[in-house]
Protein backbone atom coordinates (compact mmCIF):
# COMPACT_ATOMS: atom_id res chain seq x y z
CA UNK A 1 0.00 0.00 0.00
CA UNK A 2 2.99 2.50 0.87
CA UNK A 3 4.61 1.53 -2.11
CA UNK A 4 1.51 2.60 -4.33
CA UNK A 5 0.85 5.71 -2.63
CA UNK A 6 4.68 6.51 -3.26
CA UNK A 7 3.46 6.14 -6.92
CA UNK A 8 0.89 8.25 -7.08
CA UNK A 9 1.86 11.07 -5.14
CA UNK A 10 5.26 10.66 -7.57
CA UNK A 11 2.92 10.96 -10.56
CA UNK A 12 0.93 14.25 -8.98
CA UNK A 13 4.07 16.09 -8.22
CA UNK A 14 5.76 15.03 -11.93
CA UNK A 15 2.59 16.54 -13.50
CA UNK A 16 2.11 19.82 -11.96
CA UNK A 17 6.32 20.03 -11.81
CA UNK A 18 6.06 19.82 -16.11
CA UNK A 19 2.87 22.25 -15.88
CA UNK A 20 5.40 24.94 -13.87
CA UNK A 21 8.18 24.20 -16.07
CA UNK A 22 6.42 24.89 -19.58
CA UNK A 23 4.76 28.21 -18.37
CA UNK A 24 8.65 29.13 -17.44
CA UNK A 25 9.58 28.07 -20.59
CA UNK A 26 7.19 30.40 -22.70
CA UNK A 27 8.41 32.87 -20.56
CA UNK A 28 12.02 32.66 -21.66
CA UNK A 29 11.21 32.54 -25.22
CA UNK A 30 9.40 35.71 -24.98
CA UNK A 31 11.48 37.48 -23.20
CA UNK A 32 14.82 36.14 -25.02
CA UNK A 33 13.01 36.69 -28.30
CA UNK A 34 13.85 32.49 -28.60
CA UNK A 35 12.18 30.55 -31.01
CA UNK A 36 10.41 28.09 -28.88
CA UNK A 37 11.78 25.19 -30.34
CA UNK A 38 14.77 25.89 -29.29
CA UNK A 39 13.91 26.66 -25.17
CA UNK A 40 11.91 23.62 -25.96
CA UNK A 41 14.91 21.74 -26.78
CA UNK A 42 17.21 22.94 -24.13
CA UNK A 43 15.24 24.35 -20.63
CA UNK A 44 12.34 22.32 -20.89
CA UNK A 45 14.12 18.93 -21.98
CA UNK A 46 16.87 19.47 -19.54
CA UNK A 47 14.42 20.01 -16.58
CA UNK A 48 11.88 16.77 -17.96
CA UNK A 49 15.32 14.99 -18.16
CA UNK A 50 16.28 15.52 -14.53
CA UNK A 51 14.10 12.52 -12.90
CA UNK A 52 16.31 10.45 -15.64
CA UNK A 53 19.43 12.23 -14.88
CA UNK A 54 18.38 11.45 -10.78
CA UNK A 55 17.90 8.37 -11.16
CA UNK A 56 20.25 7.27 -13.52
CA UNK A 57 23.00 8.17 -10.99
CA UNK A 58 21.51 7.06 -7.62
CA UNK A 59 20.93 3.78 -9.37
CA UNK A 60 24.17 3.56 -11.10
CA UNK A 61 26.36 4.52 -7.64
CA UNK A 62 23.88 2.00 -5.26
CA UNK A 63 24.89 -0.68 -8.05
CA UNK A 64 22.26 -1.42 -9.88
CA UNK A 65 23.13 -0.33 -13.80
CA UNK A 66 20.65 -2.12 -15.32
CA UNK A 67 18.07 0.25 -13.39
CA UNK A 68 20.38 3.62 -14.73
CA UNK A 69 20.60 1.86 -18.27
CA UNK A 70 16.98 0.89 -19.09
CA UNK A 71 15.59 3.78 -17.39
CA UNK A 72 17.37 6.05 -20.03
CA UNK A 73 16.84 3.62 -22.34
CA UNK A 74 13.10 2.42 -21.74
CA UNK A 75 12.41 6.56 -21.57
CA UNK A 76 13.78 7.39 -24.82
CA UNK A 77 11.49 4.38 -26.26
CA UNK A 78 8.34 5.68 -24.04
CA UNK A 79 9.20 9.34 -25.36
CA UNK A 80 8.21 8.74 -28.81
CA UNK A 81 6.18 5.34 -28.77
CA UNK A 82 3.78 6.49 -25.59
CA UNK A 83 4.30 10.26 -25.42
CA UNK A 84 4.64 11.63 -28.87
CA UNK A 85 2.11 9.10 -29.83
CA UNK A 86 -0.51 10.44 -27.00
CA UNK A 87 0.55 14.16 -28.41
CA UNK A 88 -0.22 13.77 -32.26
CA UNK A 89 -3.36 11.75 -31.55
CA UNK A 90 -4.49 14.98 -29.35
CA UNK A 91 -3.68 17.00 -32.44
CA UNK A 92 -1.44 16.45 -35.68
CA UNK A 93 1.93 18.58 -35.81
CA UNK A 94 2.95 20.26 -39.02
CA UNK A 95 6.98 20.00 -39.06
CA UNK A 96 9.52 22.10 -41.03
CA UNK A 97 12.51 21.08 -42.85
CA UNK A 98 14.86 22.09 -39.91
CA UNK A 99 13.40 18.94 -37.94
CA UNK A 100 14.98 16.58 -40.74
CA UNK A 101 18.18 18.59 -41.19
CA UNK A 102 19.45 19.09 -37.52
CA UNK A 103 16.95 17.45 -34.57
CA UNK A 104 16.33 14.37 -36.09
CA UNK A 105 19.70 13.93 -37.54
CA UNK A 106 21.43 14.88 -33.97
CA UNK A 107 18.91 12.50 -31.92
CA UNK A 108 20.11 9.31 -34.55
CA UNK A 109 23.87 10.74 -34.02
CA UNK A 110 23.35 10.47 -30.04
CA UNK A 111 21.92 6.72 -30.02
CA UNK A 112 24.19 5.31 -32.30
CA UNK A 113 26.92 6.71 -30.43
CA UNK A 114 25.15 5.38 -27.76
CA UNK A 115 25.26 1.91 -28.73
CA UNK A 116 28.32 1.99 -29.99
CA UNK A 117 29.88 2.60 -27.00
CA UNK A 118 28.08 0.33 -24.86
CA UNK A 119 27.44 -2.91 -27.31
CA UNK A 120 30.65 -4.39 -27.89
CA UNK A 121 32.32 -4.17 -23.93
CA UNK A 122 28.96 -4.03 -22.39
CA UNK A 123 30.14 -0.72 -20.46
CA UNK A 124 30.14 2.83 -20.64
CA UNK A 125 33.44 4.04 -19.50
CA UNK A 126 34.09 7.61 -18.23
CA UNK A 127 36.19 8.71 -21.18
CA UNK A 128 33.05 8.15 -23.46
CA UNK A 129 30.59 9.80 -21.09
CA UNK A 130 33.09 12.72 -21.53
CA UNK A 131 33.03 12.26 -25.18
CA UNK A 132 29.03 12.79 -25.11
CA UNK A 133 28.78 15.34 -22.71
CA UNK A 134 30.78 17.59 -25.07
CA UNK A 135 29.06 16.57 -28.08
CA UNK A 136 26.07 17.71 -26.19
CA UNK A 137 27.63 21.45 -25.60
CA UNK A 138 28.21 21.33 -28.95
CA UNK A 139 25.33 20.76 -30.28
CA UNK A 140 23.36 23.50 -27.82
CA UNK A 141 25.56 25.89 -29.07
CA UNK A 142 24.67 24.89 -32.53
CA UNK A 143 21.27 24.80 -31.32
CA UNK A 144 21.51 28.77 -29.74
CA UNK A 145 23.41 30.20 -32.76
CA UNK A 146 21.65 28.64 -36.10
CA UNK A 147 18.48 26.95 -35.29
CA UNK A 148 15.25 28.56 -36.34
CA UNK A 149 12.16 27.54 -35.44
CA UNK A 150 11.31 23.95 -36.89
CA UNK A 151 6.97 24.17 -35.93
CA UNK A 152 5.03 26.60 -36.48
CA UNK A 153 3.60 28.14 -33.52
CA UNK A 154 -0.42 28.44 -34.33
CA UNK A 155 -1.59 30.76 -31.74
CA UNK A 156 2.40 33.36 -31.20
CA UNK A 157 -0.56 36.13 -29.79
CA UNK A 158 -2.01 33.58 -27.02
CA UNK A 159 1.65 33.85 -25.24
CA UNK A 160 1.55 36.12 -22.11
CA UNK A 161 5.13 37.64 -20.38
CA UNK A 162 5.53 36.80 -17.33
CA UNK A 163 7.73 38.80 -14.68
CA UNK A 164 11.50 37.46 -14.23
CA UNK A 165 10.92 36.35 -10.68
CA UNK A 166 7.40 34.38 -11.87
CA UNK A 167 9.96 32.66 -14.46
CA UNK A 168 12.50 32.31 -11.45
CA UNK A 169 10.09 30.84 -9.36
CA UNK A 170 8.29 28.38 -11.71
CA UNK A 171 11.66 27.16 -13.22
CA UNK A 172 12.62 25.97 -9.57
CA UNK A 173 9.08 24.58 -8.10
CA UNK A 174 9.41 22.54 -11.24
CA UNK A 175 12.39 21.49 -10.92
CA UNK A 176 11.69 20.89 -7.22
CA UNK A 177 8.59 19.34 -8.06
CA UNK A 178 9.96 16.97 -10.96
CA UNK A 179 13.14 15.40 -8.14
CA UNK A 180 10.63 15.12 -5.29
CA UNK A 181 8.22 13.03 -7.51
CA UNK A 182 10.41 10.88 -8.98
CA UNK A 183 12.40 10.00 -5.86
CA UNK A 184 8.45 8.93 -4.48
CA UNK A 185 7.67 7.33 -8.14
CA UNK A 186 11.29 5.46 -8.02
CA UNK A 187 10.92 4.34 -4.24
CA UNK A 188 7.54 2.85 -5.10
CA UNK A 189 7.90 1.27 -8.64
CA UNK A 190 10.95 -0.61 -7.00
CA UNK A 191 9.29 -1.56 -4.37
CA UNK A 192 6.02 -2.63 -6.17
CA UNK A 193 7.96 -4.32 -8.87
CA UNK A 194 10.76 -6.40 -6.64
CA UNK A 195 7.48 -7.61 -4.67
CA UNK A 196 6.74 -9.49 -8.01
CA UNK A 197 10.34 -10.75 -8.77
CA UNK A 198 10.47 -8.69 -11.68
CA UNK A 199 14.34 -8.09 -12.70
CA UNK A 200 16.21 -4.56 -12.69
CA UNK A 201 15.99 -4.68 -16.22
CA UNK A 202 12.36 -5.25 -16.45
CA UNK A 203 12.28 -2.69 -14.19
CA UNK A 204 13.94 -0.04 -15.60
CA UNK A 205 12.84 -0.17 -19.06
CA UNK A 206 8.98 -0.57 -18.27
CA UNK A 207 7.66 1.30 -14.79
CA UNK A 208 10.59 3.66 -14.44
CA UNK A 209 11.01 4.49 -17.68
CA UNK A 210 6.93 5.37 -17.76
CA UNK A 211 7.43 7.09 -14.50
CA UNK A 212 10.60 9.14 -15.54
CA UNK A 213 8.90 10.09 -18.79
CA UNK A 214 5.46 11.49 -17.36
CA UNK A 215 7.07 14.58 -17.00
CA UNK A 216 7.57 15.01 -20.85
CA UNK A 217 3.92 13.47 -21.42
CA UNK A 218 2.69 15.77 -18.94
CA UNK A 219 4.65 19.23 -20.75
CA UNK A 220 4.04 17.85 -24.17
CA UNK A 221 -0.18 17.07 -23.45
CA UNK A 222 -0.41 20.80 -21.73
CA UNK A 223 1.72 22.49 -24.64
CA UNK A 224 -1.03 20.79 -27.13
CA UNK A 225 -3.41 21.70 -25.38
CA UNK A 226 -2.28 25.37 -25.48
CA UNK A 227 -1.28 25.37 -29.18
CA UNK A 228 2.44 25.37 -27.62
CA UNK A 229 3.41 22.36 -30.86
CA UNK A 230 6.77 23.77 -31.08
CA UNK A 231 7.69 22.92 -27.37
CA UNK A 232 5.78 19.62 -27.62
CA UNK A 233 8.06 18.37 -31.04
CA UNK A 234 11.10 20.14 -29.46
CA UNK A 235 10.71 18.84 -26.02
CA UNK A 236 10.33 15.01 -26.87
CA UNK A 237 13.31 14.90 -29.53
CA UNK A 238 15.61 17.21 -27.03
CA UNK A 239 14.66 15.13 -23.74
CA UNK A 240 15.74 11.78 -26.08
CA UNK A 241 19.01 13.68 -27.13
CA UNK A 242 19.68 14.78 -23.19
CA UNK A 243 19.17 11.74 -21.79
CA UNK A 244 21.95 9.88 -23.39
CA UNK A 245 24.26 12.39 -23.90
CA UNK A 246 23.83 14.69 -20.44
CA UNK A 247 22.01 11.57 -18.46
CA UNK A 248 24.17 8.50 -19.15
CA UNK A 249 27.76 10.85 -20.08
CA UNK A 250 26.94 12.68 -16.32
CA UNK A 251 26.44 8.80 -14.88
CA UNK A 252 29.23 7.09 -16.40
CA UNK A 253 31.65 10.20 -15.60
CA UNK A 254 30.48 9.93 -12.25
CA UNK A 255 31.02 5.66 -12.52
CA UNK A 256 31.36 3.41 -15.50
CA UNK A 257 27.83 1.72 -16.23
CA UNK A 258 28.15 -2.11 -16.90
CA UNK A 259 25.00 -3.57 -18.68
CA UNK A 260 24.72 -7.05 -16.09
CA UNK A 261 21.76 -7.74 -18.60
CA UNK A 262 22.22 -9.01 -21.60
CA UNK A 263 18.71 -8.13 -22.58
CA UNK A 264 19.66 -4.62 -22.88
CA UNK A 265 22.48 -5.02 -25.67
CA UNK A 266 20.38 -7.93 -27.86
CA UNK A 267 16.73 -6.21 -27.22
CA UNK A 268 16.22 -2.89 -25.60
CA UNK A 269 19.20 -1.06 -27.45
CA UNK A 270 17.68 -1.83 -30.72
CA UNK A 271 14.09 -0.75 -30.13
CA UNK A 272 15.45 2.39 -29.67
CA UNK A 273 17.13 2.45 -32.66
CA UNK A 274 14.39 1.06 -34.34
CA UNK A 275 11.92 3.78 -33.47
CA UNK A 276 13.75 6.94 -33.48
CA UNK A 277 14.63 5.70 -37.08
CA UNK A 278 10.86 6.01 -37.77
CA UNK A 279 10.07 9.29 -36.63
CA UNK A 280 11.43 10.61 -39.93
CA UNK A 281 9.27 8.17 -42.60
CA UNK A 282 6.17 8.72 -40.33
CA UNK A 283 6.61 12.78 -40.88
CA UNK A 284 6.69 12.29 -44.15
CA UNK A 285 4.33 9.48 -44.93
CA UNK A 286 0.90 9.68 -45.89
CA UNK A 287 1.20 13.44 -45.63
CA UNK A 288 4.68 15.35 -45.99
CA UNK A 289 6.08 17.27 -43.04
CA UNK A 290 3.39 16.04 -40.81
CA UNK A 291 2.50 13.37 -37.50
CA UNK A 292 -0.81 12.80 -37.48
CA UNK A 293 -3.35 10.11 -35.53
CA UNK A 294 -2.55 7.71 -37.83
CA UNK A 295 0.87 7.99 -36.93
CA UNK A 296 0.49 7.77 -33.28
CA UNK A 297 -1.79 4.91 -33.94
CA UNK A 298 1.44 3.30 -35.41
CA UNK A 299 3.80 4.22 -32.92
CA UNK A 300 1.39 3.40 -29.53
CA UNK A 301 1.05 -0.20 -31.35
CA UNK A 302 4.60 -0.69 -31.23
CA UNK A 303 5.31 0.48 -27.79
CA UNK A 304 2.57 -1.60 -26.32
CA UNK A 305 4.70 -4.54 -28.75
CA UNK A 306 7.70 -3.39 -26.66
CA UNK A 307 6.03 -3.49 -23.37
CA UNK A 308 4.75 -6.73 -24.00
CA UNK A 309 7.98 -8.94 -25.41
CA UNK A 310 9.50 -7.50 -22.62
CA UNK A 311 7.57 -7.87 -19.73
CA UNK A 312 6.78 -11.61 -20.75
Amino acid sequence: MQDFLFIVLGLILLIVGGNWLLKAAVALSLKLNIPKIIIGMTVVSFATSAPELIVSVKAALDGFPDLALGNVVGSNIANLGLVLAITVLMGSIDVRKSFYTTDWPVMMLASLLFVGFIYFDGTLEQHEGIIMVVLLFVFLVYLLRFQKTAVVDELPEDDVPLPLYKTVLFLGLGGTALWGGSELLIDGAVGLASSFGVSDRVIGVTVVSIGTSIPELAASIIAILKKEKAISLGNLIGSNIFNLLAVLGITSIITPINAADQGLLTNDIFWMLGISFLILPLVFVPKGLRLGWRDGLILIGIYITFVYLTVK
